[in-house]
């Protein structure tokens, strides 16, 4: 019988971290939006009646570790294509967006496209649409993409065919700590977002994520709440990399798991260990899509179902069934779901941070 030590000393950490008298975590998207700014937003528009036609450029504009307090950039509906960099010297930012599905931010960058350097690929950590490296970052109602899978090969939606030598392509790469992310698209294919700081928080609200294998990924300690995740080809939601000392690695809180009509029933899989101490936890998730039983996935490597926290608690749907489940996830107790909470995942001294 496989033994849980890891799990019962990630929760007893998270416990002891915990103070009765602490804030609540905000799971309200519009609450994200409504945070004032120090000064007057930033405005960006495609037509030229905003203050600059490129997220870019309101980025670049912004004063280096701005003293007054948060900055605000408002993105009126449009198609932005551009590469964004959020750099780390420009920090508790907020950008908005008019309206979530006609602010659209994309790029089309891959993997396997030549890069700088001779003879070396761009490979997947250079091919971000938004790259985010300042911490307290506030992203609402915003559409971000990496298209490249359909930019390069215009007959993928109808074949769901690889065949032009597409590599892995980041649509979000998050580097920083204290980022938000509510009411936002994700849209790519393998690789849709990247969680890329061990000693990272993120949290998500009310998001839309799509891709196809392993389309949530890294080491970060993560949030996901109110969620909907989709794939569109059969692969794997996650692959999270989490270091053997994080309490936590990705927690997706009453979130939709679902897939599109052309994935075959019984080869979709909820996720499996890039590094051996992966931790993803389902809490109260809707599984509306026919898994292949198993659930999760060892990456070809025994030894990772030694040290891999797999976990699911009170799911529902077509895939929550768990009787087919490997012998090394589990089901959480009611007393150990119940200490699972944002605040126990994002609080650190000395910061506190309670988004």
């Amino acid at each position: 019988m496989r033994r849980f030590p890891l799990l019962f000393a990630s929760l007893l950490l998270a416990l002891s971290c915990v103070g009765p008298e602490r804030e609540k975590v905000h799971l309200d998207a519009a609450y994200y939006a409504s945070i004032p700014g120090c000064c007057d937003d930033v405005v960006v528009s495609k037509d030229g009646s905003g203050d600059f036609t490129t997220v870019q450029e309101a980025l670049n504009s912004l004063r280096t570790f701005k003293p007054e307090g948060r900055a605000r950039i408002f993105v009126k509906k449009g198609v932005y294509e551009e590469k964004v960099t959020v750099p780390s010297h420009k920090m508790d930012i907020s950008i908005i967006g008019e309206d979530r599905d006609s602010t659209i931010i994309i790029w089309h960058d891959h993997a396997n496209m030549p890069s700088d350097f001779p003879s070396e690929p761009m490979g997947t950590f250079r091919t971000w649409t938004m790259r985010v490296e300042g911490d307290g970052l506030i992203c609402c109602n915003l559409t971000i993409v990496n298209d490249a899978m359909s930019h390069f090969n215009p007959h993928w939606w109808q074949d769901r065919k690889d065949n032009v030598g597409i590599g892995q392509a980041v649509s979000l790469h998050v580097e920083g700590d204290r980022e938000v992310f509510a009411n936002c698209r994700f849209l790519g294919f393998q690789d849709t977002i990247y969680t890329g700081n061990p000693q990272g928080r993120e949290l998500f609200v009310d998001c839309y994520i799509e891709g196809t294998v392993d389309f949530i990924f890294g080491p970060a300690t993560c949030w996901f709440e109110g969620c909907e995740v989709k794939a569109i080809r059969r692969g794997y939601y996650t692959a999270a990399s989490t270091p053997q000392r994080s309490p936590f690695g990705y927690v997706f809180n009453k979130c939709r798991f679902c897939a599109d009509e052309t994935v075959p029933d019984g080869r979709q899989l909820l996720g499996r260990p890039w590094r051996r101490f992966a931790y993803t936890l389902l809490k109260e998730c809707e599984i509306d899509v026919a898994l292949d039983p198993a659930g999760w996935h060892n990456w070809n490597n025994p030894d990772n179902e030694l040290t891999a926290r797999y976990l699911e608690y009170n799911c529902s749907g077509i895939g929550s069934d768990r009787s087919g489940r490997v012998g090394w996830s589990r089901e959480l107790t009611k007393e150990e779901a119940a200490a699972v909470t944002p605040e126990a995942a994002f609080y650190h001294a000395p910061d506190g941070w309670m988004p």
